[in-house]
C-alpha cells in the first residue's frame, strides 16, 4: 500500500517537470545486443536530425539509454527510472516481448507514453487497459502470425504446417495467434513442438514434425535456438520450407551456415538490396557515425526503421501537444499523419480501434530470405519462385 502511495507521489512529482528526453531500455548487452544496437542508431539518428533542424518547441531533445539485457525486472526499473528520475517525455522499448509485457503495469501505472520498436508480443500492447500508454511502431504478433500463415498455405505443397517456438513469454504468446491463423484458414497444425533457451538438440521435436508430413515449418525463434533447430533437422533428414518470425533476423546465418540458406524471415525494414534516396541518405549517416561499411553488418534493421520512424513520430505528437505533458503526448499520438522510412502513418494510432495501437500495417511486412550468410529482400534472390 505505502509503495503504491509512493509511485503515485513520485509520478505526479514527474508529471509536473516531464523534460525533452526519450528514454530506452533494451538488451544493449547479452545474446540480443544487436537489437539494441539497431534502436539505438535509428533513435539517435532522427534525433540528430530534428535537433539540428531546430529541436522541438525550441528545446534540444536526448536520448538516454539502459541496459535491460532482457531481463523483465531490469526492464520494469528502467521504465521507472525513465519516468520519475530522468522525467523524460517517453519511454522507447527494446527488443524482448518479455520485458516489454512486465513493462506494460508500470507504464499504465505512471502515464507515460511507451513506444515499443521490436517486441512483437501482442498483449504487450492489447493489454486491456484504459487509458493504455503501451504504442507500437514495430511488427505485432497476431498480424505477423497471419502473414506467415498465408506464406506457409501459399508455399506448402501438402498442406501440413509445423510450429516451433521458444518457451519464453514471446513464444508462448505467439502460440495462440499461430493457431488462430490457422482457423481463419480452414487448417490445423499437424506438429506444434517447443524449446527452452539454449536447448542444445531438438531432434525429437524435429522427428515428430517430419513423421507428420509437415513441409513447411514456422519458427518463433531466436538466432541462437533457430541455429540448433536447423541443425536438429539436417541431423534427422527433415529439410521442410522454413519461415520464421524476426527473432531469427540477426545472425542466423553466420551460425549456421549453409543450413541457413532459403530460410525466409519477416521484416518491417531491411538495407540490404536496393535502396531509395529515403534509405540511401539513412544509411550514409550509419556509415559516418557508426563506421559501418556494409548493410548485412546491421543485423536488426526493423529496429533501425522503426526506432527512427518512432522517434519523428513521438515529435509530431510533442507539436501537436504543444507540450512535454505525458498525457497531452499520448492524446496527440493519434492525430499524427507521417510518411515515414518504414511506412505511410495515416493516422499512426487510431483511438477507435484497440488493435491500432500498433503503427505498422502488416502491408507493410517484408519478406526476406538468408542466402550465403546475408538476409535479402526474398524478390532478389533465387528463391522469389517460392513466394508466387
Amino acid at each position: 500500500m505505502a509503495a503504491t502511495a509512493l509511485l503515485c507521489l513520485s509520478a505526479g512529482l514527474a508529471h509536473a517537470a516531464q523534460k525533452p528526453c526519450i528514454g530506452n531500455s533494451n538488451a544493449v548487452t547479452g545474446p540480443a545486443a544487436f537489437g539494441g544496437a539497431a534502436v539505438k542508431m535509428g533513435a539517435e539518428i532522427a534525433i540528430e536530425e530534428i535537433n539540428e533542424a531546430g529541436g522541438v518547441l525550441g528545446q534540444k531533445l536526448k536520448f538516454i539509454q539502459y541496459d535491460d539485457a532482457g531481463a523483465p525486472p531490469r526492464g520494469v526499473d528502467n521504465v521507472r527510472r525513465i519516468a520519475l528520475a530522468d522525467k523524460c517525455v517517453a519511454v522507447l522499448g527494446g527488443y524482448h516481448s518479455t520485458v516489454s509485457v512486465a513493462q506494460a503495469e508500470p507504464v499504465n501505472e505512471i502515464g507515460i507514453p511507451f513506444i515499443g520498436v521490436l517486441a512483437a508480443n501482442t498483449k504487450a500492447i492489447e493489454n486491456g487497459a484504459d487509458p493504455n500508454y503501451m504504442f507500437r511502431v514495430s511488427a505485432k504478433d497476431k498480424w505477423v502470425a497471419r502473414y506467415l500463415v498465408e506464406q506457409a498455405i501459399r508455399q506448402s505443397k501438402n498442406g501440413k504446417i509445423a510450429f516451433f517456438y521458444e518457451n519464453t513469454g514471446w513464444g508462448n504468446g505467439a502460440l495462440p495467434d499461430v493457431k488462430d491463423a490457422m482457423a481463419r484458414a480452414g487448417k490445423e497444425l499437424v506438429a506444434v513442438e517447443t524449446f527452452n533457451w539454449n536447448d542444445q538438440d531438438m531432434s525429437a521435436q524435429a522427428m515428430r514434425a517430419r513423421d507428420a508430413g509437415a513441409d513447411v515449418a514456422l519458427f518463433w525463434a531466436l538466432d541462437r535456438e533457430g541455429n540448433q533447430l536447423l541443425r536438429s533437422m539436417d541431423k534427422v533428414g527433415y529439410r521442410p520450407t522454413v519461415i520464421g518470425a524476426w527473432g531469427i533476423a540477426g545472425n542466423l546465418g553466420e551460425l549456421a551456415g549453409p543450413l541457413a540458406n532459403g530460410v525466409q524471415v519477416i521484416q518491417t525494414y531491411t538495407f540490404m538490396g536496393d535502396m531509395d534516396p529515403k534509405k540511401k541518405a539513412l544509411w550514409e549517416k550509419i556509415q559516418k557515425k557508426y563506421g559501418v561499411k556494409d548493410p548485412s553488418e546491421i543485423k536488426m534493421p526493423s529496429g533501425v526503421g522503426n526506432a527512427y520512424d518512432a522517434v519523428y513520430i513521438l515529435k509530431a505528437a510533442i507539436e501537436k501537444a504543444g507540450a512535454f505533458d505525458w498525457k497531452k503526448v499520448r492524446d496527440a499520438l493519434y492525430d499524427v499523419r507521417l510518411d515515414g522510412l518504414v511506412a505511410k502513418y495515416d493516422p499512426a494510432f487510431d483511438r477507435s480501434d484497440p488493435e491500432r495501437q500498433d503503427a505498422i500495417l502488416p502491408q507493410y511486412y517484408k519478406l526476406t530470405v538468408w542466402q550465403d550468410g546475408k538476409l535479402l529482400p526474398i524478390e532478389q534472390t533465387p528463391y522469389a519462385s517460392a513466394v508466387k
